[in-house]
């Protein structure tokens, strides 16, 4: 097949991609112009690539992962998945590995690559830069004249390894610049928290502290880090401080996506699986090692946000199901007939005028030999060695009314 110079790499790639398309997934918000913002970088690596680039959601909009495959299953036999997040954490390392899974399983005909988050990359480290040049402006400094320091303020993570990432994407902001400092910072979850860090930074008596969030969208986390730099620069009046805009559609961007996508569909996609802690056994972290509980992580998590009407006070907080019902489908449990056990639960479900739960299938839960395995979450109940007959039992008296099938039980967790 003939060739030519990739718009992104320069590496040659085949001329007849009308075959190949491209699904860039967001996180999802209820707010649209969030979700209008992963479209519209879509349509510029559309145009970037020249291959049709979808667009869908890891959760809380519409298309999901698996209803954007299904959509392009009929048009093309590739999809390389591209993902648009920051950082590798349990949507990277755990939702979205889980999607294109099922996807590969429902569409067999279907090759799925699957890359990996935004991560560290020079563009972005160059779109920082001129963020904190134009904060610089607004404040009338110079940092080749002027002691300037600076916070990378992020989300924060429960995975360690994304928020390393963190520090290091502040350290190399400072390399080869003449900012006085280059600190990196959190909204929530963990340390050190934005205003801990602008105080330790007070000390020092900086002529300015530019506060740059990182964050793809101008949401309701932005706007606390603006407030936060505002509430510094009135309690401090010999430092001055603001907060510049997020990443937002920026063509460099797309120049990173461009470069995740041709690593994809080359089978050339690097994880940080050294420091993951799914994979290996990291200080404080020891009861999340695991594929399983990843897994079963993603199952539960991804179905868990409902509607609620504080969504701009906690945009991300959880109301989850009342029950998330997994049925192990791998080759072991099929041969037992989970199949049937999976059809039997959800006609039951639908049937019960009580039942709140999804009911989906899974990969291997680990317990070969014992199955079909059901696990039924968040209760931690797994039940063995389950037959047709028996799911109308899980599901009139444990999800109905919270009542145990103890002769069926494996294992609980």
């Amino acid at each position: 097949m003939a060739g030519a110079e990739s718009p992104v790499t320069g590496d040659t790639v085949p001329t007849a991609l009308d075959d190949e398309a491209v699904l860039l997934v967001g996180h999802g918000s209820r707010r649209e112009r969030s979700n209008e913002q992963v479209r519209e970088l879509a349509a510029g690596l559309e145009r970037r690539l020249g291959i049709p680039v979808d667009a869908g959601f890891i959760e809380l909009a519409s298309p999901s992962i698996d209803e954007a495959i299904a959509g392009l299953a009929g048009a093309v036999s590739r999809v390389t998945v591209v993902q648009l997040s920051l950082f590798a954490a349990s949507h990277v390392k755990a939702d979205v590995p889980l999607a294109v899974r099922e996807a590969r399983s429902a569409h067999p005909e279907l090759t799925i690559h699957n890359g990996s988050h935004l991560g560290i990359h020079p563009a972005i480290v160059d779109l920082l830069d001129d963020r904190a040049a134009a904060v610089e402006a607004e404040l009338g400094v110079d940092r080749t004249a002027d002691e300037v320091a600076v916070v990378v303020c992020a989300r924060g993570s429960s995975d360690p390894d994304a928020n390393g990432d963190v520090h290091k994407l502040a350290r190399l902001l400072r390399e080869g610049r003449a900012f006085d400092r280059v600190a990196a910072s959190f909204i929530g979850v963990t340390e050190p928290r934005l205003a801990e860090t602008l105080h330790r930074l007070a000390a020092g008596r900086p002529d300015a502290v530019v506060v740059l969030p990182y964050m793809l969208g101008d949401g309701v986390l932005t706007e606390r880090i603006r407030d936060g730099a505002a509430t510094f620069d009135a309690e401090y009046p010999y430092v001055a401080a603001a907060a510049g805009d997020p990443l937002g559609t920026d063509d460099r961007l797309l120049d990173v996506l461009g470069d995740r996508w041709q690593a994809a569909r080359t089978d050339s996609v690097e994880m940080s699986c050294d420091t993951c802690k799914y994979k290996v056994e990291l200080d404080g972290y020891e009861e999340d090692v695991g594929g399983a509980r990843a897994m079963l992580r993603a199952m539960t998590h991804r179905d868990s946000h409902a509607d609620r009407d504080d969504v701009d006070a906690e945009p991300h907080t959880h109301d989850a199901p009342e029950h998330h019902v997994a049925v192990c489908t791998n080759r072991t449990c099929a041969a037992d007939g989970s199949a049937a056990v999976l059809e039997r639960l959800r006609q039951a479900a639908r049937d019960s005028d009580a039942c709140e739960a999804r009911i989906t299938r899974s990969s291997c839960l680990g317990r070969c030999g014992d199955g079909p395995m059901v696990a039924v979450y968040p209760d931690g109940v797994w039940y063995g060695d389950v037959a047709e007959a028996d799911a109308e039992r899980i599901v009139s008296s444990h999800l109905d009314r919270g009542r145990i099938v103890s002769e069926l039980v494996d294992v609980t967790l």
